[in-house]
């Protein structure tokens, strides 16, 4: 990497950092930030902000993605890079391949995010689990018209593909 790429992610870098502390100090969650950037400009700004919304799913990652694809107006962020306080947790980075961006970078690793007791190790256990060994009680129900969605999707003329 050249020392030019390299000091601009550093800035972004300390901008998702400040965003994870504005949100922090502000009361809205935990200590983790994210910006989305785009041709060298952030379009979007994300922290988390699970507890004041009472939301799982206000993950900093999340909050930029979303608010990132609305500007732009579509569902992927193909030619973005999203910059994260901290490595994602599991259900933000299924989000970030999900919006397909170019690149995703972050400063503490998610080693140092469970010291302060943001540990999601346990997810990574879990998922590659068969159903029946996670700890989550978790069953597949066969119903008679469990493929119709699926059929309904295959057969249709209009559908955007992602």
């Amino acid at each position: 990497m050249e020392e030019k790429e390299f000091k601009q992610h550093q800035y972004f870098l300390r901008e998702a950092i400040k965003a994870a502390e504005k949100g922090m100090k502000s009361g809205k969650g935990g200590p983790f930030g994210a910006v989305i950037v785009k041709e060298g400009k952030i379009i979007a700004r994300g922290c988390n902000q699970v507890t004041s919304q009472n939301d799982p799913t206000r993950h900093a990652e999340v909050d930029a993605i979303r608010k990132a694809c609305k500007k732009l107006k579509s569902f992927e962020l193909k030619d973005c890079i999203i910059y994260s306080s901290c490595e994602p947790c599991p259900m933000c980075l299924g989000a970030i391949y999900w919006a397909r961006p170019k690149a995703l970078i972050f400063a503490a690793d998610r080693f140092r995010a469970a010291k302060s007791g943001f540990d999601d190790e346990f997810i990574y256990k879990e998922v590659p689990l068969p159903v029946g060994k996670r700890s989550l009680k978790t069953y597949c129900v066969d119903v008679d018209n469990k493929n119709e969605p699926f059929d309904l999707w295959d057969a249709k003329e209009d559908k955007t593909e992602y």
